[in-house]
Order: structure tokens, then sequence, then C-alpha cells
């Protein structure tokens, strides 16, 4: 591995930290106040339409991209990052500090939508965003959630490709919907292109170019990320694994670890974390080999091996992990 992949590993994996550890810490303060968002977490059909705002939103902004209102869907990523920003901060400052600093991380995004202010502010949207869903989404409905948005993210990626097109739209916007990964020392954002600069498959970025190559161009030239001074990683793909570690700290009926900074950390939700991290380093081994790939179906697969592993291990038998 070159030393611009060994460092693009190494961030990309402490930003999924990041947010694991941020949900995690999150949780009790978020049941605590009452942020649940499904009167019955344990409703499998929750899963369901939450499927189906991801299907709206996506309709919603590629219209937005095809009649040039991309604007109107950076302000409303801009107005959410600072709404989630208030959550977060809002569990341990008082609101007279949370609003303003919560107002600072969205005019950050729209005045000076740096690489890292962006990362900084996707740690905090992704980590409240885990957070709230860990707890509105029991065993069954975050696992039934990750299942489907795995198929999901895989047939948008090399089926209809139009999270190709949604991505092109996305990396022009500067906001925290991707993670900017640095490959080199003083990289700036601010003075590159992001949309020329890499392709984005759904939402993992190691490409560029207008149209999608086929397999066999890919296989035959495969282009090395490692020579561009950064690529790309969508929110999601580092927030939807979170919401099982999340909701496996909150539902499994397993004994916490003990760990005073983030209590709610239990052995089935420690172990989903490192089968997440076991899908990262797959998929990140695939985007420096030169291969765009669906990233959800490996980091999700691997949060629910590693969830059942734990649960299993912790002594909750399989149907109860289930959720069943």
């Amino acid at each position: 591995m070159s030393s611009a992949a060994f460092r693009g590993t190494v961030f990309a994996a402490l930003v999924f930290l990041l947010v694991q550890l941020g949900a995690l810490a999150l949780v009790p303060d978020f049941d605590a106040a009452g942020y649940q968002q499904f009167e019955n977490p344990e409703d499998p059909t929750n899963s369901l339409l939450y499927i189906g705002l991801i299907l709206v939103m996506t309709a919603l902004m590629l219209a937005a991209f095809k009649y040039n209102f991309d604007w109107v869907v950076r302000a409303f990523v801009v107005f959410t990052s600072g709404l989630l920003a208030w959550y977060v901060l809002g569990t341990f400052l008082p609101g007279i500090l949370a609003i303003p600093l919560s107002a600072v991380v969205a005019a950050a995004l729209w005045f000076y939508p740096e690489w890292y202010v962006i990362d900084a502010a996707g740690v905090l949207m992704g980590a409240g965003a885990a957070g709230l869903f860990g707890i509105s989404f029991g065993l069954l409905p975050a696992i039934v959630l990750l299942v489907i948005l795995a198929v999901y993210d895989a047939i948008s990626v090399y089926g209809t490709e139009h999270m190709l097109e949604l991505a092109e739209g996305v990396m022009d916007l500067r906001v925290p919907v991707v993670l900017v990964i640095p490959l080199t020392l003083g990289y700036s954002l601010l003075d590159e292109n992001p949309a020329e600069e890499a392709a984005l498959e759904d939402e993992t970025a190691n490409g560029d170019s207008d149209e999608s190559p086929n397999q066999e161009d890919i296989d035959e030239n495969p282009p090395d990320v490692t020579d561009r001074d950064a690529f790309f990683i969508g929110l999601g793909d580092a927030v939807m694994p979170t919401v099982l570690v999340a909701s496996a700290a909150h539902f499994a009926p397993a004994q916490s670890l003990g760990i005073s900074v983030i209590p709610a950390l239990n052995l089935p939700a420690l172990t989903a974390m490192v089968g997440t991290f076991v899908g990262l380093f797959i998929l990140l081994r695939m985007v420096f080999a030169g291969r765009a790939h669906a990233g959800l179906p490996l980091l999700n697969a691997g949060a629910i091996g590693g969830y059942l592993i734990g649960a299993v291990a912790a002594g909750v038998p399989l149907l109860t992990a289930l959720g069943l």
C-alpha cells in the first residue's frame, strides 16, 4: 500500500470512528431528551417509511439538479447540518451556547466550505443522525433498514446508475453529504472542482468521467486513485452501519462494557463497529485498486455480521438478537 493510500485509509477510518463514537455517546442523552422518532421503534414498517423518504428525497434532488435548483439542495443540506449540530451540541451545552455554535457550523459551510469544515460538520451531522435513528429503530427494523439500503445501493450503482448522476450533482455543492478524504498535505478543496477531480459511485468516489465506465474498461485500465489529491466517501456510508451500532447499544439485551465516556457501549455494538471497519477496509482496498463499488453492501454486511457475532457471544439468543 502506498503512503497516500495508507494516509487515506487512516483518515477515513478516523472519520468513521468519530461518527460511531459520537453516536454512541449521544444515545443516552437523546433517549432521555425524548428524541425517539417513532412511537413503536420495534415496528419493522418504520424502515419502509424511511426507505420511502429516501426515494422521495433522491427524486427531488435529481429534479433540482436537472432544472438548475442546485442552490435549494445546498441550502437545505446546510440548514439540516446546523439543525443536527444543534441537536448534538445541545446535549452537553446550554442553549445560549449551542444555538450560536450551530449557526456558526451552518455559516462556515455556506461561506467557507473547506474540506475540514465539511468533514467536521459531517461528523457532527453523522453522529447526530445515527444517534437519532439508533434509538428510533429497534433491532429488527435496523437490520431490515440496512439490508434494504444495501440492495438499493447496489442497484442504484450497478443497475440504474442514478446514484452516479446524483453524486455528480452533489459534489459541486461542497456540503457534508460527502466526506472529503485528503491524500496530500496542504490539500484545499476550495482550489479544486470535485466533480472534475473524482467521480463518486454510491457516495464512494474513485474516478472521473462524464459517463460511467463499463467493467471491462475498469479492469483493463484501472485509474490510480492515489494520483489524486483527495477522494470522497458518502456521509451515508458512515451513518447507515452506525445506526445498527447505536441500535445495538440501546436495544440489545447485553451488559454495558462499563466505559464511562460511552456507557451505552456493549459487546454487540462493539463488534458491529468492528464489522463496519472490516467492510470499510475491503471497500477502500477496492477503491485504491481502481474499481468503483457500492459502499453499503460491504459496510452494512460487516455491521450486521459483527453485531450478530457479538450478540451471540454476549449470550443473547439469535432470534432475540434479530428482534424476533
